[in-house]
């Protein structure tokens, strides 16, 4: 790998005697990791069912890497090498189920560090392309609010789709700028996340665009960047809250350096360890004018760790923490209620298709119907994803949404099939295909091996597809 020169010359000067194992680092394969989806299946049944070679990520307890980073070869046989299925799990129907996230490893230290709890209000204000919110609303169990947040609209409607794959109720997807945010959630959040957008050094091993965008100017760039989001993160967080920082980069500017800045800003506010790895190196004083304060901070080193490179610290406010005040966002509704028509045909298929109806204020947004995560004002927000999509009113009838697939559990509905991954059968769903059923008239939640994939609608033995179009192989 060709690495840039003034990189060359400021790692051998931070790393010393270790610099050679740390460019050696740069010869071997990234990792490959997957994360489990808890608000779905437990880690132990995924274990039993998994068709891959896992071996635990060992600072999450979800995590785990696959095929060959695994060092496993195909399961339960004898032969060597890697199936295709093996190495790229994002062919398997369990992906489009959402029983998994595929994410790098070291990537999953910062959810974890984040220590979220159900019921909390949890914002990621950098949040694309969603691996860090899946694993944060994994936590959250449901409970409490998840506000999902990306600037860049395309990366926002990717982050929106893994929202909806992972079968996320209690999630709101925005497309605004950290000052848009600051000024309508006024001390709201328990905890904040900041991943914040850095010169990317730590993916040099597996982005060679981030090797042919680095420069020592962009460097400088991206830690103003980084001191200006924190300071719109800071307005948002409650008495008490926590806000964890990471990069994806060794340089100092954007991560003690960085630290160090904040808590001259804030002296109300300190660094602490939190629930980290052991094995993660801690961050290093000497490189932020020798301000002890940010030895608690974590450093993620390649040739330490089987991951990538990153940095991530926990700041915690001094202030003594409050219950819910919610004199920022007046609880009023953001949208106008169903009218007698659209209520009827909603409740007709409520009626029909499951044994109960989804709790929570409902919000119509065009012919769209949503379910908020919690009462809550987005007057004024840019959003990409109120919450919930429940389903779509046509001409004279309601049609439920893939999200509602995705989000419900077979003992939540009247009807569902389940397929089985030992058949071609998902595939043939996945394609758009029709099915043989002997199931009941109305719609069905369509499963596979117990779990959710998507609708089918059945009339005289036959499961028409619902499968979304643009989603289909």
């Amino acid at each position: 790998m060709n690495l840039p020169q003034d990189f060359i010359k400021r790692m051998q000067f931070l790393m010393g005697t270790e610099y050679e194992a740390f460019t050696e680092a740069y010869e071997r394969n990234a990792y490959k990791a997957l994360r489990i989806n808890t608000l779905k299946i437990d880690v132990e049944a995924f274990r039993e069912i998994s068709p891959f070679g896992l071996e635990p990520v060992p600072w999450c307890e979800t995590g785990f890497y696959y095929g060959t980073s695994a060092g496993y070869i195909e399961k339960n046989k004898g032969t060597e090498g890697i199936t295709e299925i093996e190495e790229r799990p994002g062919k398997h129907p369990y992906h489009e189920m959402g029983l998994y996230y595929m994410q790098e490893p070291s990537a999953m230290s910062v959810a974890e560090l984040a220590d979220v709890r159900p019921g909390e209000r949890v914002l990621d204000l950098c949040a694309a392309p969603g691996g860090k919110s899946t694993q944060l609303a994994a936590k959250l169990q449901g409970q409490g609010l998840l506000i999902s947040n990306e600037i860049h609209p395309a990366r926002c409607k990717i982050l929106s789709q893994n929202i909806e794959r992972m079968g996320i109720r209690n999630a709101v997807v925005t497309n605004e700028t950290p000052q848009g945010l600051s000024a309508h959630f006024i001390n709201y959040f328990d905890c904040i996340v900041v991943d914040a957008p850095c010169s990317g050094e730590g993916m040099f091993r597996k982005d060679e665009e981030a090797v042919r965008q680095w420069s020592l100017e962009n460097v400088s760039m991206c830690a103003r960047r980084q001191d200006e989001i924190l300071e719109e993160a800071v307005k948002m967080l409650r008495s008490g809250g926590r806000i964890v920082y990471s990069t994806c980069t060794f340089a100092p500017a954007e991560d003690e350096e960085c630290i160090a800045r904040f808590l001259n800003r804030h002296p109300d506010f300190k660094v602490e360890k939190g629930n980290a790895y052991s094995g993660f190196a801690p961050g290093n004083p000497e490189w932020a004018e020798n301000d002890e304060r940010v030895k608690d901070t974590h450093r993620l080193w390649p040739h330490k760790i089987k991951g990538e490179g990153h940095f991530a610290a926990l700041l915690v406010h001094k202030g003594e923490s409050v219950g819910y005040k919610d004199d920022s966002v007046k609880k009023k509704k953001v949208a106008k209620v169903l009218d007698k028509t659209k209520e009827q045909l909603y409740n007709e298929f409520v009626k029909d298709a499951l044994k109960e109806e989804p709790a929570g204020e409902m919000v119509l947004f065009g012919d769209a119907l949503y379910l908020l995560p919690e009462e809550i004002n987005l007057k004024g927000i840019k959003i990409l994803r109120p919450g919930l999509h429940l389903g779509n009113f046509e001409k004279k009838r309601f049609e439920p949404s893939h999200s509602l697939a995705l989000a419900l559990k077979p003992c939540e509905v009247k009807r569902s099939i389940n397929l089985t991954t030992q058949c071609d059968e998902p595939e043939r769903y996945l394609r758009g295909e029709s099915l043989i059923t002997e199931g009941e008239k109305g719609w069905t939640l369509v499963c596979v091996d117990g779990y959710s994939l998507g609708w089918g609608k059945v009339s005289n033995g036959m499961l028409k597809n619902h499968y979304p179009k643009g989603l289909r192989k």
